[in-house]
């Protein structure tokens, strides 16, 4: 019996059923890979960030997926250049599906007994997704905008219900408005994690304020070197306690 249409499964009616030791013999996802292009690529090297999203709440499965996938991939490679973009698939097809086998052959109201015990089998995989919910992101350089656009409308075809397309005002796949990061990066409140960036807080160590471009205020230059050496190698709270007492 060949694969059922993804049109029986497309609206998420029961709960999610993920492959655990109670759901087992689950067949693997036909996706496997879901970073592509240049995802090696600095946080800094590609501001341009386009997210596809989805406006329907439904089951995409992971042929769906698949088919997304090297169609955006196919489109960017061809009018760009494959380490000029990185493609992030932000969904996932952890919910298993069932299927009832049921015999069509001469004489198969003779083996089968119909709807009694009609708990199906394992078939397939889906991703269930939510009104909102990202499915596709790229990010690139500022004039490859257009065909960035292009290759999300065409991955849209592949998939069921509607999906819109949104520019991000973020940098890259950060959660930092453009407009403030570059700023943020230059003070040092940001440092690079790969495609991401980490925020550094104000509080912590006074060994990792002291090598903070904010090291000049009023605290560090009323203290004498001698104390701001031992912060570099003693306990935080032996430093802050010999501040309070010979600080000042």
């Amino acid at each position: 019996m060949g694969r059922r249409p993804a049109r029986c499964y497309r609206y998420c009616k029961n709960k999610p059923y993920p492959k655990s030791r109670f759901c087992r013999g689950v067949p693997d996802p036909k996706i496997r890979i879901f970073d592509l292009g240049r995802k090696k690529a600095g946080v800094d090297e590609f501001p341009l960030c386009v997210h596809l999203v989805s406006d329907e709440y439904e089951q995409l499965s992971a042929e769906a997926l698949e088919a997304g996938r090297i169609c955006c991939n196919k489109y960017m490679v061809k009018h760009t250049a494959k380490d000029q973009f990185h493609i992030r698939i932000r969904v996932h097809p952890f919910h298993v599906l069932r299927i009832n086998k049921m015999l069509s052959c001469a004489g198969a109201d003779r083996l089968q007994t119909g709807m009694r015990g009609a708990f199906g089998k394992p078939q397939g995989t889906v991703a269930r997704v939510r009104i909102g919910q990202p499915l596709m992101s790229v990010r690139t350089h500022d004039k490859h905008k257009d065909s960035v656009i292009e290759a999300l409308r065409r991955t849209k075809f592949k998939f069921p219900g509607r999906q819109k397309i949104y520019v991000s005002k973020n940098w890259g796949f950060t959660k930092w408005d453009r407009s403030e990061y570059e700023s943020m990066r230059a003070s040092g409140r940001l440092r690079q994690d790969g495609s991401n960036v980490k925020y550094l807080p104000e509080h912590g160590p006074l060994a990792r304020w002291c090598k903070h471009p904010a090291a000049d205020s009023k605290l560090i230059r009323g203290l004498s070197p001698e104390v701001v050496d031992l912060s570099l190698t003693f306990n935080p709270y032996i430093v802050w306690t010999s501040i309070f007492y010979f600080g000042n």
